[in-house]
Order: structure tokens, then C-alpha cells, then sequence
């Protein structure tokens, strides 16, 4: 079978559709030039597959917040009803953190924790589509702080370290109410959660001077 190529790009004014069958694209020595194109999440995002939820205003933990059971209020969570026709494919999670002014903002680890099996959690937020900025389209549920485990069938279980480094420290007297820097945890499709599953992220050291504020995004997946 001969596969046919084309040196160089294509014509800048043509956009080619959906169904055609365009050449590959060669380079000068007949290698092939494959690229990104556009940003990592643009194609999930511009066919509607991709979605956040997140916890804006900043908000103080909880003695909720280490717990494994339904009263839990995780940092920021999501739910897959157990009837879902998808896998929610889990990209890239954020947190912003700080402590009040001179207190002992001392969290521990941060932490990741799953439940399978649930189809009666009634909390939850409509998460935001990353295509036309509206809460419609997902199958999926998130949870923040403000959103303990209701309904929870299967306790939590702690399965791996979040890549957020915690407050160890308290903040010096003149430090402003919120001042974070953002950390970021990508996890580029590593972490799947099939229909019936709970994911959130939890703290471990109980400490309500500590002020957080998160952002999860994932995208859906037909099974």
C-alpha cells in the first residue's frame, strides 16, 4: 500500500472539513510533519467534551475537610452517576492556598481519594462546559467545600499524594487575607473515573484558619 504525501503546507485559506481525505504532510527530507495544531484541550474543548468545575471564592477548611465518609466536604470533587453513559477523563486540578494572618496554617498533605459504586449522591454543582461557557451538557456532578458526600454508598478510600505542596508555616502578621500562588497538577488523561465513582481531594491535618480556593477539569468519554 503507497501512502501519499504532500511536501510542504497546505494552501493557508482552506479549511479542510470533516470526512475529506487530504495528503499527509512531508517535510523537505520526506519525514512527516505531525504537530499540536492548536492547544492541548482545544479539540476536546470546541466539540464540547471538556468541562470544569471549581471553587472561586476562597473559602476556610473544614474539620469535614480529612474526613472519609458522607459528611466529607472535599476541596473540590467529582461525582460520575452511576447511570452515565461516559468516563470522566480527568486532565488538570488546581489549588490556591493561604493562611489567615499570623495563624498556624498548617494543612499536611494534601490527597486524592476515590469511592466506586454510587448512584445516590444528591449534592453536587452542574459543571461549565469549556465551549460555550454554560452549565449544560455533562454527566457529571462536582463537589466543592460547600457540598458534603451525601448519599455516599462506599466510604472514600485515600489513594495517592496530590501534587500540591501544603502551608507548614503560619503567615507573618502583615500578610493580606488571600495571597496565594497556584499550583497545578496535571494528570493529561492518567486518572479515570467510570460511572458510579466519587474523586475528591482532601486534606489530611485539620485546620480551619486555612483558606483554599480550586478548580478541576476534565473531559467525557463514551464508554
Amino acid at each position: 500500500m503507497i501512502i501519499q504525501g504532500q511536501v510542504g503546507p497546505p494552501n493557508q485559506l482552506t479549511s479542510i472539513g470533516p470526512g475529506t481525505t487530504p495528503n499527509l504532510r512531508l517535510g523537505q527530507m520526506a519525514d512527516q510533519v505531525v504537530s499540536q495544531l492548536q492547544g492541548r484541550f482545544y479539540e476536546n474543548a470546541y466539540r464540547g467534551n471538556l468541562y470544569s468545575g471549581a471553587m472561586i471564592a476562597p473559602t476556610v477548611l473544614s474539620a469535614n475537610t480529612i474526613t472519609l465518609v458522607a459528611a466529607t466536604t472535599p476541596l473540590i470533587g467529582l461525582w460520575n452517576p452511576l447511570t452515565s453513559p461516559v468516563n470522566l477523563v480527568v486532565l488538570q486540578a488546581s489549588l490556591q492556598i493561604t493562611s489567615a494572618p499570623n495563624s498556624a496554617g498548617i494543612t499536611g498533605a494534601f490527597v486524592w481519594a476515590y469511592s466506586g459504586g454510587n448512584g445516590a449522591i444528591s449534592t453536587g454543582l452542574v459543571p461549565w462546559n469549556r465551549k460555550n461557557i454554560a452549565q449544560a451538557g455533562s454527566y457529571a456532578k462536582y463537589l466543592t467545600i460547600a457540598q458534603p458526600l451525601t448519599g455516599l454508598t462506599n466510604n472514600v478510600v485515600i489513594f495517592d499524594l496530590a501534587d500540591f505542596g501544603p502551608l507548614a508555616a503560619p503567615q507573618p502578621a502583615t500578610a493580606v487575607a488571600y495571597a496565594p500562588a497556584p499550583q497545578v497538577q496535571n494528570f493529561d488523561g492518567s486518572l479515570i473515573v467510570p460511572p458510579g465513582g466519587v474523586l475528591v481531594l482532601l486534606n489530611t491535618t485539620s485546620n480551619t484558619t486555612v483558606i483554599v480556593a480550586t478548580r478541576i477539569l476534565w473531559t467525557e468519554v463514551p464508554l
